[in-house]
């Protein structure tokens, strides 16, 4: 994760009287992470792991939100029976009877993370992760756990056959039963994968698509299996679809078409500009694919060519900004990068960059520079078209660039480069800087800085020739923002909050009153005078007076969100909010009417949520302690076992952070607790492998 250096050119205009009320989400970029896709009636619907549902009914062309009675949820299956579609979410499991118009929750909280459903009769079936498979036969009114012999509790897919009802697992492969789940057996002879999220039946061949060893097929309603995977070369198939006599495999690389009922595949994914399919669904003659970070893709020539259709499903990634001028340039992640010319009341998409990643973007005069893994791109014609411009640059991811006249600098996990004709050449700067972290960069008048992931602030005092580092004072090494503003350099770290260097670097002081516990500083923003910080948790603050105090003016942005880009465009700023697009507030709404600073808050017992969250395989848990206290850190899965133990110990008082990594654990949500002398909390952490 980077953060965006924002030019220190960029001047707000204060004097528009703008009339808005807070937060507004703009006109895209669209996009982001889809899980789920179904068709029901004249809809198309898309389950997302922020935005919630997402509806459509011309064909993906335009989107809008569809969540009426859902609560904040990760999506993870779209099924309907032709009468009623079913959502399973992390939350459990939820009904619309009216084509996503309006939803009701159909499980009462008996079970956790719905991953599978399907439907036959009467009957409802649901596979969850951790807690097995459940029945109903009343609509939902009432469940009843089906787990007899089915010695795998993380059902991630279901299927059925006539009399036969199959359940996929994450590690146990496939059971089998034929009597409605009451009784269960293993249905896995000669399937050499184990972890099932897909199944699938096409006329007599059921088919089983595994987490990393391709597409498996069954004739005898899964008493053999075979490994028809000749030309399918991903191994993570996700999904099944069918439109006549062709059968499409959705995997994590691309669109895979048989049309031998999956004996051979063949890439299907010609247009498909993000290749990480996490669902695909079939519409009429139309087929449709949920990526994760490029939103949806339409084809509708049987899988031979694709075109996104994103328009209004803000469920976006924007971690980057560049502005310059009228144009306003946002990286969405592997959605690719957009242009506003209106201050983001309206965006557009730049053409494809290779990988749709745009890491990092920057702007000056005619020239826009993207970041996308260990190459730079150019464009002259403000993202119309790019051309490579690496050569020399060969060392490392691009993490950030940052412009200083002539001199473009670029900061990769290895090293920091310089060009100073446009990118067409690179040059590796000095010794001293550490390799194998991510680094950020930033200019203080002749100085260049450099942030790093572990281990702190770097300077150079001769143009990159010679490193040294910068840490006095500095009592969180983990950089994630660095931005000058006029004598001043700031940091934004890890655990630390804000840090403030008024002497290049050579001594920093926390500048923390008014963030409150907020202390995951993301990315600034400049305005002028004035400097804006964006957090973890949706949280945006303001500093009139050099990081002396802090005001919250991020009221009204999804809290549960992460603010990961700033930038002002016009009278206006913008706030990149991973999973939820780009949101604006006028500069003059929050600067004309702050309230006063906020006191700085004693400490107290609390465990603030993980991050990131989703995540695979590890994340990160922090907790404050008031006083010195003997503390217990636990992990526990739904049935209320602990799995894991992360703290048993003394510990002071203060925040404390520790890494959790749950390789061992099948995905599926699960619940950590601290607990210390009479407190005791918990709180949700969703493993997603």
């Amino acid at each position: 994760m980077r953060t965006q250096i924002i030019s220190l050119g960029l001047a707000a205009i204060l004097s528009c009287a703008i009339a808005s009320a807070q937060w507004v989400q703009t006109n895209g970029p669209y996009g982001g992470e889809v899980y789920a896709l179904a068709s029901s009636g004249t809809y198309l619907l898309a389950g997302t792991p922020f935005g919630g549902i997402f509806r459509s009914s011309d064909n993906g062309a335009t989107w809008s939100a569809a969540n009426n009675g859902l609560g904040d949820n990760v999506f993870w299956v779209l099924t309907t029976d032709g009468s009623n579609i079913y959502a399973g979410a992390n939350g459990g499991l939820y009904c619309s009877s009216n084509n996503g118009t309006s939803w009701v929750s159909i499980n009462n909280g008996t079970f956790g993370p719905v991953y599978a459903v399907a439907a036959s009769g009467p009957n409802l079936f649901a596979g969850t992760g951790g807690m097995g498979a459940f029945l109903s036969t009343n609509n939902g009114a009432s469940w009843s756990r089906i787990d007899t012999g089915l010695t795998n509790s993380n059902v991630h897919a279901l299927a059925i056959n006539g009399g036969f009802l199959f359940a996929g697992t994450y590690g146990g492969a496939v059971f089998v039963s034929t009597n409605n789940g009451t009784n269960w057996t293993p249905a896995s002879n000669g399937l050499s994968g184990t972890s099932i999220i897909a199944l699938d039946v096409s006329g007599t061949t059921l088919l089983a698509g595994t987490d990393g060893s391709g597409v498996f097929r069954s004739t005898d309603n899964g008493g053999t299996w075979s490994s028809p995977s000749t030309g399918l070369t991903n191994g993570s198939v996700r999904g099944f679809a069918h439109t006549g006599v062709s059968l499409f495999a959705g995997s994590g690389g691309g669109v895979f078409l048989s049309t031998d009922n999956g004996a051979n595949w063949t890439a299907s994914s010609t247009g498909l500009t993000n290749t990480d399919v996490r669902s695909i669904t079939a519409r009429g003659p139309d087929l449709f694919v949920g990526t994760y970070g490029g939103g949806v893709f339409l084809s509708t020539n049987n899988g031979s060519s694709w075109m996104a259709v994103n328009t209004g499903l803000t469920n976006s990634f924007p971690i980057t900004f560049a502005v310059n001028g009228t144009n306003c340039f946002v990286g969405a992640g592997s959605g690719g990068a957009y242009l506003s010319t209106d201050n983001g009341t309206n965006w557009s998409p730049l053409a494809s960059l290779p990988d749709g990643y745009a890491k990092v973007l920057v702007s000056s005069g005619t020239n826009l520079f993207a970041g996308v893994s260990a190459t730079v791109y150019l464009s002259t014609d403000s993202g119309a078209s790019w051309t490579m411009a690496s050569n020399g640059l060969n060392d490392g991811d691009v993490g950030d660039l940052a412009i200083s006249g002539a001199s473009i600098y670029a900061a990769t996990s290895a090293n920091v480069f310089l060009s100073t004709n446009s990118g067409a050449d690179w040059n590796a700067l000095g010794d001293g800087l550490p390799g194998g972290v991510d680094k950020i960069l930033a200019l203080l008048g002749t100085n260049l800085f450099v942030g790093t992931n572990g281990r702190g602030v770097y300077r150079s005092t001769n143009g990159g020739t010679t490193w040294d580092a910068v840490n006095s004072g500095l009592i969180d090494t983990t950089i994630y923002a660095l931005v000058a503003k006029g004598a001043n350099l700031y940091a934004g770290t890890n655990t630390g909050g804000i840090f403030r260097s008024t002497n290049n670097g050579a001594d920093w002081t926390a500048v923390n009153n008014g963030l409150g516990s907020y202390e995951q500083v993301m990315t600034f923003g400049l305005s002028g005078p004035n400097l804006f910080a964006g957090s973890y948790g949706g949280h945006v603050f303001l500093s009139t007076n050099d990081g002396a105090t802090w005001t919250n003016v991020g009221t009204g942005l999804p809290a549960y969100l992460t603010t990961d880009a700033l930038a002002v465009s016009g009278p206006y700023l913008l706030a990149g909010v991973v999973g939820a697009g780009v949101w604006r507030r006028p500069l003059s709404e929050m600067i004309t009417s702050v309230e006063p600073p906020a006191i700085e808050i004693t400490r107290q017992f609390l465990l603030y949520q993980n991050y990131p969250n989703p995540f695979n395989p590890s994340t990160t848990i922090k907790y404050e302690l008031p006083k010195s206290s003997v503390v217990t850190l636990s992990v526990i899965d739904l049935l209320g076992r602990e799995v894991s133990v992360l703290v048993n110990d003394r510990k002071e008082a203060g925040v404390h952070e520790i890494k959790c990594d749950c390789s061992n654990l099948a995905s599926g949500v699960y619940f950590y607790r601290l607990t210390t002398g009479d407190f005791v909390q918990s709180k949700k952490l969703i493993l997603v492998k």
